[in-house]
């Protein structure tokens, strides 16, 4: 696909760094090759281009990307130590491979840091943790998180946590309880940013309400575009211009299709029929591979994330809105927006559609390095 601003975006992004907030090939390598994160590293050369993911060094440059918060997560399924040993295992995948790329990545801890390695001409390397779970309700764990590197931990993934609700779970604490406070407060504490993708919207209020440093969402899009419980209703994204912080926008089919919303929500009723829960990852993929309605899927389409930013922009202005692919992270990307080489297509696309190329600069990486900067600072100060 080859749109009039493709190359302009392509100008743009080696220029600026694109940091995008989400991408799951820590856990799809995992996946593959096993726990043990050296192991996993060293069987895979990222390289060479890689079919079987979304990722790998040859794409990352095709797409301009100057700096990636590598999601480190951790599945619903497992909890207390269960879960602070995968992510721990997790975090040693990044570190690892960071090592074994060293002219290719650079790790990075502060906004500084990722500017400077891409300064370098590296992929500035970031840590963002997902699922609060995996901290087992001790705030010593996600202090020593943070001393290796995680600059974000999305409060819930598909399952409530004890101390906040997830967008995909019955309500049960109705947003943050007490110690839920109390973990985005050390999270400000520690210069951490509260990721609130994932999360209920009483969750993302409650911590709006707490919450005395930017908040992220690192990869959501819009609600009032497409009704799916994990994007952002607009009362929420009013906020974010008084809190600084970054919507990071996704484009994840079931999220930004209105067409998939309603073709999963066919899928989710199928499911509870037979006793099955739709936000178990695992569960929803050995159901799907039998469905009636798995071949009647729609396309998502390249237009359908634009309609996103767009109604992005008119809530929350060009300040605070960034991009969270997810990729790695779900199976089927929209046409144009396949793997993380295709970038330069959205940034086109938004080129064509009038926005600025100051404009898309911010939305690039420079909003959601603002506002890690923001927490950065907050941490010193509170200290």
């Amino acid at each position: 696909m080859h749109n009039p601003g493709t190359d302009r975006a392509r100008a743009l992004l080696a220029r600026t760094p694109l940091v995008d907030g989400h991408n799951d090939l820590p856990w799809a390598m995992r996946e593959k090759f096993g726990a043990d994160p050296r192991a996993v590293v060293a069987a895979v050369d990222l390289a060479v281009e890689q079919p079987d993911f979304h990722t790998d060094l040859v794409k990352l440059r095709r797409g301009g990307v100057g700096g990636q918060f590598w999601s480190v997560y951790v599945p619903c399924q497992l909890s207390g130590h269960s879960a602070v040993t995968a992510v721990l295992e997790q975090i040693e995948i990044v570190h690892a491979m960071v090592d074994r790329y060293p002219a290719d990545l650079g790790l990075a801890y502060t906004a500084d840091q990722a500017e400077s390695a891409f300064a370098e001409g590296k992929v500035a390397s970031l840590l963002g943790a997902e699922g609060g779970h995996c901290i087992a309700e001790s705030l010593g764990v996600l202090r020593a998180m943070h001393r290796l590197g995680v600059r974000y931990m999305t409060l819930t993934h598909n399952d409530n946590v004890p101390w906040a609700d997830s967008a995909t779970d019955e309500p049960n604490v109705g947003g943050l309880s007490d110690f839920g406070r109390e973990v985005v407060a050390e999270m400000n504490r520690l210069g951490m940013l509260a990721d609130l993708s994932h999360v209920a919207a009483t969750t993302m209020r409650d911590a709006l309400d707490v919450s005395t440093a930017p908040v992220i969402f690192s990869h959501s899009s819009c609600h009032a575009v497409t009704n799916h419980p994990r994007n952002v209703p607009d009362d929420v994204l009013k906020r974010l211009p008084d809190n600084g912080g970054v919507v990071m926008l996704t484009f994840v089919p079931r999220f930004i299709s209105p067409a998939i919303a309603e073709w999963d929500d066919r899928l989710a009723d199928a499911m509870a029929a037979v006793g099955e829960k739709h936000a178990d990852l695992a569960a929803r993929e050995r159901f799907f591979a039998t469905w009636d309605g798995r071949h009647d899927q729609p396309e998502a389409t390249l237009d359908e994330v634009v309609a996103h930013f767009e109604h992005a922009r008119d809530m929350v202005g060009v300040d605070h809105i960034g991009i969270g692919g997810d990729y790695d992270g779900c199976a089927l990307f929209p046409h144009g927006l396949e793997n993380v080489g295709t970038y330069p297509n959205l940034f086109g696309a938004l080129l064509d559609a009038g926005w600025s190329e100051d404009d898309l600069a911010k939305v690039a990486g420079r909003n959601v390095l603002r506002a890690l900067r923001s927490a950065e600072r907050v941490a010193t100060e509170s200290k």
